[in-house]
């Protein structure tokens, strides 16, 4: 409790020596918000699939830890004229409740060497920030989130990235986003390190790129281009178009999405040549969502994508992301907004998916999940933003270990400022 207190208390004052910006915009337009996670997290191991002989004999039966995060975020506004600055800063901490050597890695704490979890990690990033007119540029701390690379932020405490982007929203109806990354901590470390694909053990990281939009067509209709670059290992093309349909009363989204990627430089010569495509129909109306949706992937290897990011797929689920090579995976979902009852604030999701066709050293494998969760945050009153979310998975595989998943997350959002 005295390291929390001493590292609470620095966060404090590295938010209180922001400097006075003389300006309106800057002090006036400011926020402060802190976000309270405490996640309890359990996984058991129903099969030894995809382990030899002597890994499975010393393998563990089950992951279980409890930890709190804290989450400062400090978003100043921008001084006055043509060309406006501003500083943003983020402090994240995360604290071991229960944990232990033989139930240790469920991605909320860092696992040191002997096997054991981290009593408590932390860090802190700093953004400084220009605006003109509707184009805003950003160095140093980042969260991206576009279909090319998506931050990690499903367990304890969110991945974060450390570069330069340019978000600008001058011309009507149109985003365009670029940027240039080449540090990043993952959700569960302190330690910075270079930008690597999933699945690589070498040494060599490099500089990601970015760059891209999203134009609305009309009120219903979205097109999207984005076109993504791991230095030394690939690059990807995607496209996208989603539309709305208003239909017996209730609204049908399509959503279609589509990546075209390559190897690229020396570090995955000849490795990847991959193109996965995806549709998904959904059907909302009186609080209730049915969908239903198609993903295939062709080509040589699975899909790429940067390590401890999340993949921009329907499949990319609670276990499972069904990105194998040559994989084709059907999904249905149904979700259902009690709000429509009176009850604002609850919520409740299932789906399941189905993926065969998969080549993860052999031919034909399959593999398949079903997840649930349930989600309420209190809408009004004294203590609204206070939540609280129920997961369950199950997942099945041909060729990974077969879990089944309980995991509760109670949040807590607090406007300082």
């Amino acid at each position: 409790m005295t390291k929390v207190i001493t590292r609470a208390a620095a966060c404090g004052l590295l938010f209180a020596s922001l400097p006075d910006a003389g300006a309106a915009g800057f002090i006036e337009d400011s926020k402060l918000k802190l976000q309270l996670r405490n996640v309890y997290f359990n996984e058991n191991f129903r099969d030894e699939q995809g382990l030899s002989a002597r890994a499975a004999a010393t393998a563990k039966s089950e992951r279980t830890e409890w930890a709190q995060g804290f989450l400062l975020d400090y978003q100043s506004g921008f001084t006055q004229g043509t060309v406006g600055f501003g500083l943003d800063a983020m402090g994240l901490l995360g604290v071991k409740l229960d944990s232990g050597r033989g139930r240790s890695g469920t991605g909320l704490l860092p696992v040191h060497d002997d096997g054991r979890a981290a009593d408590e990690f932390s860090s802190f990033g700093a953004t400084a920030k220009a605006r003109f007119a509707k184009t805003t540029l950003k160095y140093g701390t980042l969260l991206p989130k576009n279909p090319v690379l998506v931050y990690n932020d499903a367990r304890l405490l969110p991945q974060t990235y450390e570069g330069t982007q340019i978000v600008s929203n001058d011309i009507e109806g149109l985003t365009l986003t670029g940027g240039l990354l080449d540090r990043q901590k993952l959700r569960d470390s302190s330690d910075s390190n270079g930008v690597t694909p999933d699945g690589y053990s070498g040494g060599e990281s490099g500089d990601f790129r970015y760059f891209g939009g999203e134009y609305k067509l009309t009120k219903s209709l979205r097109l999207s281009y984005f076109n993504g670059e791991l230095e030394n290992f690939y690059q990807q093309h995607f496209f996208g178009v989603q539309h709305d349909l208003p239909l017996a009363g209730g609204v049908l989204t399509s959503d279609l999405r589509v990546f075209d990627s390559r190897d690229v430089g020396h570090a995955w010569k000849g490795q990847i040549d991959n193109r996965m495509y995806s549709g998904q129909l959904a059907y909302s109306h009186s609080g209730h969502t049915v969908g239903a949706g198609y993903q295939k992937l062709s080509g040589d290897a699975g899909l790429p994508f940067v390590n401890g990011a999340t993949v921009y797929s329907f499949s990319n689920v609670g276990i499972g992301k069904f990105i194998q090579e040559d994989e084709k995976t059907w999904m249905v979902s149904y979700a259902y907004d009690f709000g429509t009852l009176g009850v604002k604030g609850l919520n409740f999701s299932t789906r399941y998916l189905s993926g065969d066709n998969g080549k993860s050293g052999a031919a034909g494998q399959a593999e398949w999940e079903r997840d649930m969760e349930l989600a309420y945050v209190i809408p009004d009153g004294s203590f609204k933003g206070l939540g609280v979310k129920l997961r369950n998975y199950v997942y099945r595989s041909d060729f990974s270990r077969g879990r089944d998943s309980n995991r509760i997350y109670f949040t807590y959002d607090i406007a300082l400022w």
